[in-house]
């Protein structure tokens, strides 16, 4: 098997955070856990991933400050995962993920979940990315200042 190259050395924000949630468990845990999962038998059932793959994820995630591992909320002797603030600030890259698959990936009428407001039980608005000034930026209005290499 080719090893893995790593990013976490790298110029590129993307590449560094590919290397932490770049694998699609890490994300489905992530995406578990803001829907309420909170001990490891509650994302094994809802997933289905083999043990010892969903255990090695939920350690990365762990050891990169995603998730913490806490005492269980009912007082029994289980070890929970909680979400820290990173792993909480994860939730517009999982809105953008969903809004993506949601508009490609779907045929029209077809039913799929769907992520909506609390207070008023409405979807939420799509995600736009805005200039400084409030313009709507698509990605021809943007450019990289990458680092200078030399």
């Amino acid at each position: 098997m080719a090893e893995r190259i790593r990013f976490d050395d790298s110029e590129c924000p993307v590449g560094r955070s590919v290397d932490v949630i770049g694998d699609r468990w890490s994300l489905l845990i992530v995406r578990e856990a803001f829907d309420g999962s909170r001990r490891f038998g509650e994302f094994q059932r809802r997933l289905g991933a083999a043990k010892n793959i969903l255990s090695a994820r939920l350690r990365d995630l762990v050891d990169a400050g995603v998730f913490e591992v806490v005492p269980a909320s009912d007082g029994s002797a289980y070890r929970e995962y909680q979400l820290t603030a990173k792993g909480r600030d994860l939730f517009p890259v999982v809105v953008a993920l969903r809004q993506w698959g949601e508009a490609h990936f779907f045929q029209p009428g077809e039913p799929h979940s769907e992520l909506l407001d609390r207070r008023d039980g409405r979807p939420l608005h799509a995600l736009e990315i805005r200039a400084s000034d409030g313009r709507r930026l698509d990605p021809d209005d943007t450019v990289v200042n990458k680092v200078d290499e030399s």
